[in-house]
């Protein structure tokens, strides 16, 4: 499917389905009365008999309306005028496109992008407009047999348009919609990854994955080996992986399209392809889902393909630490100690606390060989954080203030949200250990702040480095699937970094 910006009459169009709003009490939106001017009352006439009231994420389709030249008019609930706020526009968006689905329309022109958003432009409007479809029609069928991959339905929408008011605001929805796409495209990577099941993606899959991603962009893949890490000292990734037959991966991946004196912003990832919890065995219910745990890698893939599609003219790295955590004769135990690649030794009481002992190697390794900028890593790191702030918004810790607001910013800009938690000098004595330098789960307090513990422990590897932890636990995955958060808010966070970054050269 092909997206379009134009702008043009609602009653003109010469398409399979024209879009437009109505909002509780049956108040029709501009276009809708445009709609009904041209025809006689035709919409009017609907809202009176009751066929539909402006709920929102209703649809009513109307064929042949009188007037207009569209095959269809859909008319869709927007809920109440004085509610209407980014996450209705959101909901009546994704409510269209799945609507629109169901019916046998190749072409569609829709002019919801024409509501106004108090502090929000054109831009935002078709921006947001094309994440939400992309959303709403996203599909995994890789694992699906070739018989019913046939038997699916096809999408028959070939050519979807969302209308802005006026011919000045082209410039604006264009930049928007090359921006979603973009965006889409990343996200649906990292969505792919994600939902693809522990025995395919591995991490040499993983490994594979960023080699084919060279291919396709100006990005420099390296892939170290178990050898390479041992040379390098990484202990404490190598204590995850003793326990799988799999070997581990360290990704890395450079994007260097900004000046070569730059500096680069580092991703780091986590990327546990299947956690068991090792020893210390996690729960057979829903154990399925963990295949998600390396959420956080996929998100280093998915906005460096993003930044590559924009070529936003920044130098970025993206590394994975890729390994599973699993159980054999040679795995690590609780109370085993290890010494981390920065020479700092781990107690390790947990053997499912893992995802913060792959992080520490691969952040070491992000500040010796690259100095980086900024360093932002993400991981499906505590369930802690999901117990604090839910599906909704992404617990976010810094060491640098203006780094925080910075991603903040950029998460309320494109709709994937994070919440700032303290990693105050008082928490470290959560992670003191009788015979180690630290210790990998709360020694004190032990239940309590787990997910500021997690960061806590990884902010002893990063206290040279501008530094952002973003726990994903809660918002990488729902139900059963991926949503390819957070890479909407990395790559906001880089679109911003880059044109600041532009103003002052």
């Amino acid at each position: 499917m092909e997206y379009f910006v134009k702008s043009g009459n609602p009653e003109k169009q010469r398409v399979a389905c024209v879009i437009v709003g109505i909002f509780d009490r049956r108040t029709p939106t501009e276009a809708a009365e445009t709609i009904d001017k041209a025809s006689d009352g035709a919409i009017g006439a609907v809202m009176r008999r009751g066929d539909i009231d402006g709920k929102l994420g209703s649809t009513l389709i109307l064929h042949n309306v009188p007037g207009t030249f569209a095959d269809r008019v859909m008319l869709v609930g927007l809920g109440k005028e004085r509610n209407f706020d980014e996450g209705v526009y959101r909901k009546a968006i994704a409510a269209s496109a799945k609507a629109l689905h169901q019916t046998g329309a190749i072409d569609a022109v829709n002019y919801l992008t024409h509501l106004p958003l108090k502090g929000r432009d054109f831009l935002w409007n078709v921006q947001q407009a094309v994440l939400a479809t992309e959303d709403a029609y996203y599909r995994f069928d890789e694992c699906r047999g070739e018989k019913a991959k046939q038997d699916l339905p096809s999408y028959k929408l070939e050519r979807y348009t969302f209308d802005v008011p006026r011919r000045s605001d082209l410039p604006s929805g264009e930049k928007g919609l090359s921006e979603a796409l973009a965006i889409s495209k990343g996200v649906s990577l990292a969505k792919n990854l994600g939902n693809l099941p522990g025995n395919l993606c591995t991490p040499t899959y993983l490994a594979e994955q960023a080699v084919k991603l060279a291919e396709q962009y100006p990005i420099v893949t390296k892939i170290l080996e178990e050898s390479d890490m041992e040379t390098l000292g990484m202990g404490s990734l190598l204590s995850v992986a003793k326990g799988s037959r799999q070997p581990a991966k360290l990704i890395i991946m450079e994007y260097l399209n900004g000046p070569k004196d730059e500096k680069p912003v580092a991703l780091v990832g986590k990327g546990l392809t299947f956690d068991a919890g090792g020893i210390s065995i996690k729960p057979a219910a829903r154990m399925d889902e963990m295949k998600f745990d390396m959420c956080g890698g996929a998100s280093v893939f998915g906005t460096l393909t993003a930044i590559a599609e924009l070529k936003l003219p920044i130098n970025v790295v993206g590394i994975v630490p890729a390994t599973e955590n699993l159980i054999n004769g040679q795995a690590s135990k609780p109370g085993d100690v290890v010494t981390s690649m920065a020479g700092i030794t781990i107690e390790v009481l947990n053997t499912d606390a893992e995802g913060r002992l792959i992080l520490a190697d691969a952040l070491t390794y992000a500040e010796k060989f690259y100095e980086p900028a900024q360093c932002i890593n993400m991981a499906t790191l505590t369930g802690a954080c999901v117990v604090a702030l839910g599906a909704h918004a992404s617990g976010l810790f810094s060491n640098q203030s203006g780094l925080a607001r910075a991603l903040l910013t950029a998460g309320e800009q494109i709709g994937d949200r994070a919440w700032e938690l303290p990693i105050w000098p008082e928490y470290d004595e959560q992670i003191k250990s009788d015979c180690a330098d630290i210790a990998n789960i709360a020694t004190i307090g032990a239940g309590e702040a787990g997910a500021i513990v997690a960061a806590v422990f990884l902010h002893r590897f990063t206290r040279k480095m501008k530094w952002a932890h973003l726990d994903i636990a809660g918002t990488a995955w729902k139900g059963k699937k991926s949503t390819g958060r957070p890479v909407p808010l990395l790559t906001q966070y880089l679109l911003n970094y880059s044109a600041k970054k532009g103003e002052h050269e």
